[in-house]
């Protein structure tokens, strides 16, 4: 019978992977370092390669060492979702959903989806973890995030997206800026302003680049901001101009009379926000259900209609 490895002898490799140290990795897995050591090296036995170079106080994983972490994440993931569909015959979504969100709508969105997630399933886990879409994407795609919600994967074939709602995205300027009078502006009126943005790996990046090329703007290459509120402030201090999303508007500029809030008049201007997940996940069906109600959500959020003057 061909050899296959053990759920532990994987969990003993994930977590040497992410230490990077025998003793570390032993304490994650609740096991004596000998017992890992020995298992691991079984393994590289049993398969017949190297998956762990040793040097002193220090371990990493060989290439191929990487490269059956990330299968074996995939693999773990799987068992996790067959216990799951075995729970949610008692229509708890699988008891635990690992869900990632995109820290420029996740914050936002959630204090509305959750307190009717947990009426209408008081005993699902949530465990959510906070990052940049596209290190989401592919948290998600190695099996290390069940869920993910924030701006639609752009060029991910394996993953599943359910749209739940169309953001405005907004120019935020100083309130002293020759344009601040205005409710809308032609893109050209950019020629020559600074643009501010979030750092590499965030959607809104690749907006504001877009609008930079387009209208003539200048990127700010010498900053990058490390959240939104973060441009708000500096925004406010009239270091250059930005964009920002609707919901983060409707939640955080109620009080902020340093910016005003402006329409792009020849430019798009939206961004589509979606729940995705792997499309080979056998939990689908609780993803669909969970981005159907954040579809309720949002339609409720969004009803109002526009913000402000515009």
């Amino acid at each position: 019978m061909p050899f296959r490895p053990s759920h532990r002898q994987l969990e003993y490799l994930i977590a040497l992977g992410e230490a990077g140290h025998f003793g570390e990795a032993a304490r994650r897995c609740h096991v004596s370092q000998p017992t890992l050591s020995v298992q691991v090296a079984l393994l590289e036995k049993q398969l017949g390669v190297a998956l762990i170079d040793r040097m002193p106080g220090q371990v990493t994983p060989t290439p191929v060492g990487a490269e059956i972490i990330r299968a074996a994440k995939v693999v773990l993931s799987g068992l996790d979702e067959i216990r799951a569909l075995a729970i949610s015959s008692k229509g708890n979504l699988g008891g635990a959903i690992r869900l990632g969100v995109a820290p420029s709508f996740g914050p936002y969105f959630l204090p509305y989806l959750l307190p009717r997630l947990h009426r209408q399933h008081p005993d699902l886990k949530l465990y959510i973890r906070e990052d940049r879409p596209r290190q989401l994407e592919k948290a998600v795609l190695q099996g290390e995030t069940d869920c993910g919600v924030g701006p639609v994967p752009f060029h991910e074939p394996d993953l599943v997206a359910e749209v739940i709602c169309r953001e405005r995205i907004y120019l935020g300027v100083p309130h002293k800026h020759p344009l601040a009078d205005h409710r809308s502006v032609p893109m050209a009126a950019l020629e020559g302003m600074r643009l501010l943005t979030l750092g590499p790996g965030h959607r809104l990046l690749d907006d504001v680049r877009k609008l930079a090329e387009m209208s003539g703007a200048i990127l700010a290459e010498d900053y990058e901001g490390s959240s939104l509120d973060a441009i708000r402030q500096m925004v406010s201090i009239e270091m250059g101009l930005s964009l920002f999303p609707e919901l983060y508007v409707r939640s955080e500029f109620a009080k902020d009379e340093n910016i005003r809030l402006l329409t792009i008049e020849d430019w798009q201007g939206t961004r589509d926000i979606a729940f995705f997940w792997r499309k080979s996940s056998a939990r689908g069906r609780h993803f669909q259900s969970l981005a159907e109600l954040g579809r309720q959500v949002a339609e409720g959020l969004f009803a109002s209609g526009s913000i402000g003057g515009t």
